[in-house]
């Protein structure tokens, strides 16, 4: 068994596409900015995360069709250099929940929040476990 991708279920695709692909740099497989369906791979990783229209998967489950009450997913990005990746979003649009800081002594992070209000947390390994 191999993971394929995490999808997210998003009620504004368009806006959601524009900020993995513009703001956070990811580059889509192929160009689908109305949707219903777009994956995105990160530079050098194996691993994506998809986009899916919340009200055409819903047709499929019905019990999809109601917005979520609260946090749902967190999407976590590895990258080589925080303060650097944090300067150039922020300069695309992007607002930082919680700035680059220390979460452990391996490792520094910051938070933002996509327009769907899927969380994503930007990590920069310090140090890696031995």
């Amino acid at each position: 068994m191999e993971l394929a991708q995490v999808r997210l279920l998003v009620t504004d695709f368009p806006g959601c596409y524009r900020y993995y692909r513009d703001v956070l740099g990811l580059k889509p497989q192929f160009e689908a900015e109305d949707g219903p369906y777009a994956k995105f791979t990160p530079d050098g990783g194996t691993a994506g995360i998809a986009l899916q229209d919340r009200a055409q998967m819903a047709r499929v489950l019905g019990a999809l069709a109601d917005e979520p009450a609260a946090h749902r997913s967190l999407v976590v990005l590895w990258v080589d250099d925080l303060d650097r990746y944090c300067q150039e979003i922020t300069a695309r649009g992007a607002e930082l929940l919680h700035r680059p800081a220390p979460m452990t002594d391996r490792m520094r992070v910051a938070h933002l929040m996509d327009p769907a209000g899927n969380l994503v947390e930007l990590q920069e390994w310090l140090a890696l476990r031995g």
